[in-house]
């Protein structure tokens, strides 16, 4: 963007110039039209000079102000593991599959553990993922993913990046491909879910410090049975559930079917990577549940391949002093 002098600099710059022009002398008077004109284009060189130099320091300014970057607010981790939300727009009934909601409130809960975060209603793009620790998938069906969309997310996970995939995320046509990224999927347009119904969580591997503080509750919500399975490597199972009995599960009632899982693999000529899936969230008021909200900072972290406690335990920076009263109006 071009910026121009101010007209009180041209005004003053002017009056010198006319000055210049229009001398008050007998010699002048007598010199008639040519000697005024001469006296002009005298004057007119430096008048221009005095523009081109001043409009150069005003850009100057100008763009050096567009580059700044605006100060970051003080409760912001700049230095935190850097997270991008996949997320949809919402699906199903009131209370279910609320995915904007969940970019909006996770962008919150992440920043406030010390994450920086990023994210969207769509797929990430290239530069999306240059500088991203883990992607959080919370998008229905989000393994539809055309070719571009999966070029760069396995780019990304060659170098390493991690995943987080949650509810009906690993959903799509080529379950035996999406579970080679996450460990797990089903196909979409088969009956394989039980829709809401009580899953009562069986905590198989207490051990595993993701799963800290998390016990055998049970939670209304949805789980899915007849997976396609990674193999070579499979899997780690944290949690299963008994599918219940209800009308879309039919003989699949009483199975134990993970539900709860991580998975480090390495894809062709790339970097170890990591995932962790969580099943449910079918209904959106269990990411309140203390102790899931607890287990997902950690499995984030996790995936991330940060310490698993490093959003659990961060501590903001304490506020600054307050430096005007309050209500002053900025």
């Amino acid at each position: 963007m071009t910026v121009r002098p101010s007209p009180a600099l041209y005004l003053t710059a002017l009056r010198w110039a006319t000055a210049v022009a229009h001398p008050k002398t007998s010699c002048a008077k007598r010199s008639g039209g040519a000697t005024l004109r001469n006296y002009g284009f005298l004057a007119l060189a430096p008048l221009l000079a005095f523009n081109s130099v001043l409009t150069q320091r005003v850009n100057g300014q100008t763009t050096s102000v567009a580059n700044a970057q605006a100060p970051r607010p003080w409760d912001q981790n700049p230095n935190g593991m850097r997270v991008y939300i996949w997320a949809g727009l919402k699906s199903h009934l009131p209370g279910q599959h609320d995915y904007p909601q969940f970019l909006g409130d996770w962008s919150k809960i992440l920043t406030e553990h010390g994450a920086v975060v990023d994210g969207a209603l769509h797929a990430p793009s290239a530069a999306d993922l240059e500088h991203t620790d883990v992607v959080i998938i919370y998008k229905g069906d989000a393994a539809y993913i055309g070719e571009t969309e999966k070029n760069l997310l396995e780019t990304y996970i060659r170098r390493g990046g991690g995943l987080v995939s949650l509810h009906d995320s690993l959903c799509g046509p080529d379950p035996a491909y999406f579970a080679t990224l996450v460990g797990g999927a089903k196909k979409h347009g088969e009956v394989n879910y039980t829709l809401g119904a009580p899953i009562p969580y069986t905590v198989v591997d207490a051990t595993d410090p993701i799963m800290k503080g998390m016990s055998n509750i049970t939670i209304f919500d949805e789980a899915f049975y007849d997976m396609m399975w990674a193999q070579n490597p499979s899997m780690h199972v944290l949690a299963t559930a008994v599918i219940p009995g209800t009308p879309s599960a039919g003989t699949h009632k009483g199975e134990v079917v993970p539900q709860i899982w991580t998975y480090e693999h390495t894809l062709p000529a790339g970097e170890p990577a990591r995932a962790f899936v969580w099943m449910q969230g079918h209904e959106y008021a269990n990411f309140d549940n203390y102790q899931i909200q607890q287990m997902l900072l950690r499995g984030i972290a996790w995936a991330g391949k940060k310490p698993v406690d490093t959003l659990v335990d961060y501590v903001p920076p304490p506020r600054p002093a307050q430096t005007q009263p309050p209500g002053t109006v900025k």
